[in-house]
């Protein structure tokens, strides 16, 4: 096709000089002129392709930097050898500026995607452990080169996983759950696993870890004389002698609170229940104690539903500072001194009145202040409302009517009576504002958070419009900060205080009011106007544990495209179009010819 082009240009240019044009002496040149450009026209706008040497760019070298490569039986320098006698490595999954493994993940996806863009070579030095694998499409994998240098298998334990109530009061116990998991058989044997604070021990126990796979233990006993406060514990297995120490520990941030805490009881248990209880976990700066009565003088531990004896929920409501009670519970209440009572009338069936009941924010009472400025009346209506009757000298913070239309009735009443502060919510639903997520959610948040704090007298974690999502997170892994002030999230400054010293920085919330903190291991205290607390970054990471392998080593594939090249990308061509023309239009015009 590309000689028969330029052929059929020089017959059809000879033809129209000799048919069109008449009897012209000697028009070799005008008719060459007019030749070369037809072809050059010609094979321009049918765009054939022909077959191209491979590109000369130098490739570009993408070198995995997460931090697998730096566990033990990582090949982190032979890694870097590979990709060095590549080209120029490009680390991926390291943090800005670092020239070693320091990522905390190993994603792939975005890089090799841009790196195809560049139509050079593509290189991808790796240990195989890559997270989004998955998000790799075949032609995305195809072309690229796969050097695959995976870690050595070597025999070793691991604290994997701790759980448990964090939160606690003096004179509670303190329960963990602790799972240990053991690779290459690096198990078949009993471990003593350790709760300490610095020298001092508070939990310990032991358990026989299998030769490969995972074990369980319950760490269990009374709080040790401390002061109140936040307390980072690191639960450690005590002599486990691996190849990778630094996942034989995990840490836990402890917070004791001076006062018994809040005891919240349902009775049954609801829909409510499941957010109210981890919303006054998150919000609260008090230990929460949950308990529901399945069946007549039954009662069970939220959270776990292990049961739990009569006197235990008596002693507990005994203490509470604040009591928050969901359905018929005055057997156990009555004589309670707590300095705090928060009733949900609504809860049960038979005691309200179903229907779609939309809220509305009267601006009245203390929690008016955690409800400025939001929807109420678009979020998700209650499902039913009970009959509620305001105090004397008591405040109303939300009323709701029936289908928006009707009579406002009463649905958040308020009032102090004898130095106890008392809380009434008629209304039934309003966990689907939690489950709503957004707005709605932080709504709902926002009507707890300043709940327990007026019914305590600002008893709350003095966190004020910031707190963080994850009070201990892996290495590598972002500090989360979330917004919870009434007012839109707007740029904090904050100090950080921890390993190395202190350090300043600036909070920039996203469109779901979060923002990240990249903070090296250890125990960081923090600071941005009224908010203050603790955060702890561990030396652990996923990253230290053996992973199975996503990809493999392979060889890039060419494909029959990338090899082509277009005659529209040969510039001379063009050249060749105006060169043509001009030589037809000179011979044209020395005949005297237009």
């Amino acid at each position: 096709m590309p000689i028969l082009v330029p052929l059929l240009a020089a017959i059809a240019a000879a033809l129209s000089y000799r048919f069109l044009e008449g009897e012209i002496k000697r028009p070799w040149a005008a008719v060459t002129g007019r030749a070369l450009g037809w072809a050059a026209l010609g094979l321009l706008l049918v765009n054939l392709s022909c077959a191209g040497r491979a590109s000369i760019r130098p490739p570009v070298v993408l070198l995995d930097a997460s931090l697998s490569l730096q566990a033990a039986g990582g090949r982190w320098e032979e890694a870097l050898s590979v990709a060095r006698r590549e080209g120029n490595p490009r680390l991926i999954g390291a943090a800005p500026g670092d020239t070693t493994p320091s990522g905390g993940q190993s994603l792939l996806a975005p890089a090799l995607a841009a790196a195809r863009g560049s139509n050079a070579r593509v290189v991808v030095v790796t240990d195989g452990e890559i997270e989004d694998a998955s998000d790799l499409s075949p032609d995305l994998l195809e072309s690229a080169t796969l050097r695959v240098l995976p870690r050595s298998p070597l025999p070793g334990l691991a604290v994997t996983r701790v759980d448990g109530a964090t939160r606690l009061s003096v004179g509670d116990s303190l329960r963990l759950t602790v799972e240990v998991a053991a690779f290459h058989g690096g198990g078949g044997r009993q471990v003593a696993v350790l709760a300490r604070e610095g020298a001092r021990v508070w939990l310990r126990g032991a358990v026989r870890v299998p030769d490969s796979g995972t074990a369980r233990l319950e760490l269990e006993g009374p709080l040790p004389a401390v002061d109140p406060g936040p307390h980072v514990l690191s639960v450690a297995i005590d002599g486990a002698g691996d190849a990778e120490p630094r996942d034989d520990a995990r840490l836990v941030l402890v917070v004791v609170a001076p006062t018994p805490g809040i005891v919240l009881l349902a009775s049954p248990p609801t829909w409510e229940t499941r957010f109210l209880m981890p919303a006054l976990r998150e919000l609260s700066g008090l230990p929460v104690r949950g308990y529901a009565r399945l069946e007549s003088g039954r009662w069970r531990r939220l959270g776990s539903l292990s049961p739990a004896s009569a006197s235990e929920v008596t002693d507990a409501v005994r203490r509470a500072d604040l009591i928050i009670t969901l359905g018929e519970t005055s057997d156990v209440t009555r004589g309670a001194r707590a300095r705090g009572r928060w009733r949900w009338l609504g809860a049960g069936p038979g005691i309200a009145d179903p229907g779609d009941w939309y809220l509305t924010a009267t601006g009245d009472g203390p929690l008016a202040g955690g409800l400025a400025g939001l929807p109420v009346d678009s979020l998700p209506p209650a499902t039913a409302l009970a009959r509620l009757a305001p105090a004397p000298r008591g405040w109303t913070a939300l009323r709701a009517q029936a289908g928006r239309r009707g009579v406002l009735r009463p649905a958040v009443v308020g009032g102090d009576s004898a130095g106890v502060r008392t809380l009434d919510f008629a209304a039934e639903g309003l966990w689907r504002w939690s489950f709503s997520g957004g707005m709605a959610e932080q709504a709902y948040r926002s009507l707890i958070a300043r709940a327990v704090s007026w019914l305590l007298e600002g008893g709350v974690r003095p966190e004020g419009s910031l707190r963080v999502a994850r009070a201990v997170v892996p290495r590598s892994r972002p500090v989360v900060f979330e917004w919870a002030g009434a007012a839109a999230p707007a740029p904090a400054e904050i100090r950080l205080d921890g390993p190395g010293g202190a350090r300043t920085d600036t909070l920039r919330f996203d469109g779901a009011g979060k923002a990240e903190v990249h903070l090296g291991p250890g125990t960081w205290r923090y600071r941005s106007g009224d908010a203050a607390g603790m955060v702890a970054v561990e030396e652990f990471t996923p990253e230290w544990l053996p992973r199975p392998q996503t990809v493999a080593a392979r060889e890039a594939v060419a494909s029959a495209e990338s090899m082509r090249r277009s005659f529209r990308d040969q510039l001379w061509l063009f050249g060749v179009a105006v060169v043509g023309f001009a030589v037809e239009w000179v011979s044209r015009r020395r005949r005297g010819m237009r």
